[in-house]
């Protein structure tokens, strides 16, 4: 099969991230947002990568291992090791909250704006139990602050970025400016971002335009070695396209509100204390960013909030090398979703009301050496109950679903698990070599969506794959039994570090067919679904599935300021109950950049190559893609001290691509059919400009 080949620039300073020691463990997590800068090369930040995107998915999609799930501008989420959504525990400055949007328009790094990202974490393989339960590694988005500074005067910061990328005509503004001492820090932040729709070589993709804006502010307060940190932060989406979903977002109004302490006790016991809150105000329609129904009948609005709260304290014996930390946490949510017509008041449906979530969990976690092996050991317990109130409709909403509401009604409306969470990890310096070993055993609650969903809708977590689901009060946690070998190898001007992985998940949750007779409509459910549009709805379901792969990254200083950077990907998703594939799982590519970084400027050139993807799911009618190849090129410029210029051209060519993680065409009118995937976006430019003082 013939394979495309497209010019497209390059994604910043160079592709990837050399190794890093991460402050409390350098194999519990890797810091990757670009290639260390001239000036320190012991620190990477996302300011060295140049990205195009809005969505901060996409630098951390550039990590061994992960991909980019497009569902929209600023809706992306991250693949890591072929798990996505809530199977992976991605946060925002180290909180977790509940995603608004029962499709997960708004996955957590929806609320990190490029403008305001200062780095990504991420937990390599997966995370500590420390951090909280989820079957694959951890994400965080670090935003920018302003540090503490030195002596008594306090000073002034600021950090500001702008940029612009003609593929969508889209800019962004923003950063922080505050004062800091050695005591004290203060901050303001704030962006704004904006784009019309994507153009790419065929036209443009209807209903892809976004808006979005940033604001708040951070204080932190050192006493002794004490430290008292408050923050608050306020995010406003305003309508933003998703063409993989049958609505666009109208608005996503959110407050996030932390506090956290830490501090000694004694010389060998320190105290950590975490408070976090965060409200989703969220309105998603049909009609107003794409062609409305023709009929007005079969015009949506459905509004969707969300509430959580959560609460951390751990005590740490020891020190940062050899310590025994016991904590405990809490996580609260309560979760709407309200589907209305605005042409007739008395159609409204309560298709989730006043879903009441509670975590209650305890850890214990080490780390210890066993002669020259290190380790990091931790076990888990969590107790989760969810709850669903009975819906809520209005006089106007038609029989079948009063029937399937009412049997709702009737039946337990809650549910409650407890799991279990193991991991262990050891390695051995040795060297220019490091071999590295994970075991763990890590679990998943089902969400509100996959538990409660009584109506037929496409209401699917995120999956946007154009099906219909129902939802099973019955099912049970996933458990994922996890193994990884690798090792990590450093030498004068070269690094490379393989990975292979093995995850086995019992009572994964996946859509199947709603009963045996597909196809042919003899229920309630099927009815409804069938008036929906799809007379083969899909219910969730607990079925048997393995996930294996090999990721790795490398590279080599070839000569003076000449570099090359790399990475190899290969992920195979499959169920264990019957032949079929895992939906939406990221081909085999590769990443290769070779880069010139001078004293005060950088150029280079980067080409990622994908493979078929044949390996599709019947259960979600998954469409196979062909590979494609993509090259392009980057440079970054020193314009003085404190300003930074990149500048990159995308798709010189102004080739049609297609990526097998984007969404499906929902949007009638587009210069994409309905049911295609979307492609990439056609030739464009794009500059970035940081200015930074301190």
């Amino acid at each position: 099969m013939q394979k495309k080949i497209i010019m497209l620039l390059g994604t910043g300073f160079a592709a990837l991230a050399a190794p890093v020691q991460a402050e409390d463990d350098p194999l519990t997590y890797i810091i990757v947002t670009g290639q260390p800068t001239a000036e320190n090369s012991d620190e990477i930040s996302s300011e060295d990568v140049a990205l195009p995107a809005a969505d901060a998915a996409d630098l951390a999609a550039r990590i061994p291992g992960a991909a980019v799930i497009d569902n929209g501008a600023i809706s992306g989420q991250v693949q890591y090791r072929g798990l996505f959504g809530e199977r992976l525990l991605v946060r925002v400055n180290g909180q977790r909250f509940a995603s608004g949007g029962p499709n997960l328009m708004d996955p957590p790094l929806h609320y990190a704006p490029m403008p305001l990202v200062d780095r990504i974490e991420v937990d390599r393989g997966v995370s500590p139990v420390r951090k909280g339960p989820g079957l694959g590694g951890g994400i965080n988005a670090v935003l920018k602050q302003v540090d503490f500074g030195s002596g008594n005067s306090l000073a002034p910061v600021a950090d500001i970025t702008a940029g612009y990328n003609s593929s969508n005509d889209s800019y962004f503004l923003g950063g922080i400016a505050g004062l800091s001492n050695e005591n004290i820090a203060l901050s303001l932040l704030a962006s704004q971002e904006e784009g019309d729709n994507q153009r790419f070589p065929g036209g443009q993709i209807a209903s892809s335009s976004f808006e979005r804006i940033n604001f708040g502010g951070n204080a932190a307060l050192r006493m002794g070695e004490s430290t008292l940190a408050l923050s608050y932060r306020r995010q406003e989406t305003d309508p933003t396209g998703n063409p993989p979903f049958p609505m666009d977002i109208q608005y996503f109004d959110t407050d996030f509100l932390n506090a956290s302490f830490s501090g000694p006790l004694s010389d060998k016991l320190t105290l950590e204390l975490d408070l976090g809150y965060a409200a989703v105000r969220h309105l998603m329609n049909n009609f107003s960013l794409r062609p409305p129904p023709a009929n007005p009948a079969r015009r949506r609005a459905t509004f969707a909030d969300a509430d959580s709260a959560t609460a951390a304290v751990a005590f740490r014996f020891g020190d940062a090398d050899r310590y025994l930390k016991i904590g405990a946490d809490i996580e609260t949510s309560d979760k709407d979703v309200r589907i209305t017509n605005p042409a007739n008041a008395l159609f409204f449906i309560t298709s989730l009301n006043n879903i009441q979530g509670s975590r209650i969990g305890g850890y214990a976690e080490g780390r210890f050496a066993f002669g020259s092996v290190e380790s990091e050991v931790g076990i888990r317990i969590d107790r989760h109950r969810m709850d669903a109130a009975a819906p809520l409709l209005g006089s106007a909403v038609p029989m079948g679903p009063r029937m399937l509401a009412s049997a709702f009604a009737s039946s337990d409306r809650s549910g409650t698990d407890t799991t279990l969470d193991v991991v262990g990890r050891f390695w051995n310096k040795n060297g220019a070599w490091t071999p590295r070993l994970t075991l763990a055993r890590k679990t998943r609650v089902p969400n509100a969506v996959e538990r409660f969903s009584w109506l037929p809708t496409g209401a699917s977590g995120g999956l946007a794959d154009g099906n219909i689901y129902v939802g099973d009060l019955n099912l049970k946690a996933e458990t994922a039994w996890i193994a990884e070998i690798g090792v990590d190898y450093e030498s004068d001007g070269f690094y490379a570090r393989p990975n292979i992985y093995y995850r086995r998940i019992d009572n994964f949750i996946q859509g199947v067919p709603f009963d045996a007779t597909p196809g042919i409509i003899d229920s309630p459910v099927e009815m409804v679904a069938n008036m929906n549009g799809d007379p083969t709805p899909l219910r969730f379901a607990n079925v048997d599935a393995e996930i294996y792969g090999f990721d790795m990254d490398f590279g080599w200083q070839i000569a003076g300021p000449l570099h090359m950077d790399g990475t190899l990907n290969y992920v195979r998703g499959k169920r264990r109950d019957i032949d079929d594939n895992l939906y939406r799982i990221a081909p085999p590519n590769a990443r290769l950049a070779l880069s010139w970084q001078a004293e005060r400027w950088s150029f280079g050139l980067e080409a990622q190559a994908f493979a078929d993807q044949n390996d599709v799911s019947l259960t979600n009618s998954e469409q196979a893609t062909e590979g494609y190849l993509v090259a392009g090129l980057f440079g970054q410029i020193a314009v003085i001290d404190n300003i930074l210029l990149d500048a990159r051209i995308d798709n010189i060519l102004n080739e049609n691509y297609v990526d097998h993680l984007a969404g499906y065409n929902r949007v009638s009118g587009s210069d994409i059919p309905l049911g295609a995937r979307i492609p990439g976006p056609g030739r464009s430019a794009f500059i970035r400009l940081r200015w930074s003082f301190r």
